[in-house]
């Protein structure tokens, strides 16, 4: 009696431990859905993305970037988001050439925005870019 009673509570406890992994397994599938709709409902709206906008406020604190590159390297982070988008949606591709797709447009936005950069921006902007490397 005392050995089915322990090993009911050791069932028991197994099954509630395993319970939250087994719901999180499900759960990427439900919040790649719903990002995809905001996503959609965002660019049906015309409003940028907060990550985007951040990133750019970052490059120019650090970069001193003028109004006008600013607005450049929004519009070259708009056009990676909307390639990286492309990307996702595609699923004709293997998981490699997925990859080698995505290393491609950010070796694109990263030579795009280097051009705009004066000679002391290019210097800092290589060294930020190697300290990513790292």
């Amino acid at each position: 009696m005392c050995k089915q009673c322990l090993l009911v509570l050791v069932a028991a406890g197994f099954i509630s431990l395993a319970a939250p992994f087994v719901a999180a397994q499900d759960s990427p599938s439900k919040d790649q859905q719903s990002s995809a709709s905001q996503d959609n409902g965002a660019q049906r709206h015309g409003s940028s993305d907060p990550a985007r906008r951040t990133h750019t406020q970052e490059l120019t604190a650090q970069l001193k970037l003028s109004s006008d590159q600013q607005a450049k390297v929004q519009d070259i982070f708009q056009s990676e988001h909307s390639q990286m988008q492309s990307l996702r949606q595609d699923t004709s591709l293997s998981q490699q050439d997925r990859h080698t797709k995505v290393m491609e447009i950010h070796k694109s936005t990263d030579a795009q925005i280097r051009a705009l950069l004066d000679a002391t921006q290019q210097k800092k902007w290589d060294e930020m870019q190697a300290k990513r490397g790292q």
